[in-house]
């Protein structure tokens, strides 16, 4: 499968402060790879050392193999981005904006435009002006012009800021789409988990310049993990047998009992409990979700 961009032991340091830690990992192409991270966290200065527009200090970024540290012209060609709300010619056409943008570049022609504007649901509004267009179809017209280059990997820093339910819906199908039929390698940096937990194959989380954790937002070594919560007659000599014979950390929500544990292990404490003649009157798995995750790995208290 190969890989679409490395950081190899990226650090960055602006006067005597330390703003980047020694951050390494991969992504692969047709993967969508989430950036998380509280403000300050070192999204936006990773973000701009991805797109060669703030020097490393040490270490390397390599896009489809290109070093941009040795070969820098090579390796931002393979990058397609947007940061925000990309900016248009409102005054033209969607259609005139991209063939304006492919002029920049070279071997872009018409049949790539067509195929561009296809994937990104545009072609019914193509032709009008781009200052029409709501921001929804602003984002995908972005989405359009850095994809028109064929990257090998596309950066979106926060593409659903300010859409509605139904745009955000929207740009996510679309993210999802391009990853899959462009093969391409797409990096979501957003503050908002629940579309993440939607989007992605992987996340990253960065917390004080440094990666603490990088994990699979379905994968199945993730599935396992699950919170259940037993609504029982004896709470306290259930609460018993949970701590003493499963070795389980038990916390009372109202009238459940909510532990963690594997799924697989479920069946045996039901057996268990009314082994004992422990009356069960309800049974509620929940699995940990991606803002669990988030705050269990970068603590309660930080703002995201």
């Amino acid at each position: 499968m190969g890989i679409a961009m490395e950081l190899r032991n990226v650090y960055k340091s602006i006067g005597k402060k330390e703003i980047i830690k020694d951050l390494s990992f991969d992504i692969k192409p047709g993967e969508v790879f989430g950036f998380l991270g509280p403000n300050g966290a070192g999204k936006t200065t990773t973000i701009r050392m991805m797109v060669g527009l703030m020097k490393i200090t040490s270490g390397d970024i390599l896009i489809n193999g290109k070093s941009i540290a040795k070969d820098y012209k090579g390796a931002v060609k393979e990058v397609g981005a947007i940061v925000e709300n990309p900016e248009m010619y409102p005054f033209m056409s969607g259609l005139k904006n991209l063939k304006h943008y492919a002029r920049m570049m070279d071997g872009i022609d018409d049949e790539r435009i067509e195929e561009v504007i296809k994937l990104v649901g545009l072609e019914k509004a193509i032709k009008e002006k781009a200052g029409r267009y709501s921001l929804g179809m602003r984002q995908r017209l972005g989405i359009a012009q850095a994809l028109l280059h064929r990257p090998s990997v596309l950066i979106l820093d926060e593409p659903t800021n300010g859409l509605d339910p139904a745009g955000i819906k929207e740009i996510r199908q679309y993210i999802r789409r391009l990853a899959e039929e462009e093969n391409v390698a797409v990096i979501v940096s957003s503050h908002l988990l629940s579309e993440i937990e939607l989007m992605c194959d992987r996340i990253g989380i960065i917390k004080n310049g440094e990666l603490i954790s990088i994990q699979s937002v379905n994968g199945q070594e993730e599935e396992s993990a699950v919170t259940v919560s037993i609504e029982v007659e004896d709470k306290s000599a259930s609460r018993e047998i949970l701590e003493n014979d499963f070795d389980l950390k038990v916390a009372e929500e109202g009238r459940y009992l909510s532990i963690k544990l594997e799924k697989e292990l479920i069946p045996t404490i039901i057996k268990k409990l009314a082994a004992q003649d422990i009356n069960i009157f309800e049974v509620n798995v929940r699995r940990t979700s991606l803002e669990d995750k988030f705050f269990e790995v970068i603590g309660e208290n930080t703002i995201a």
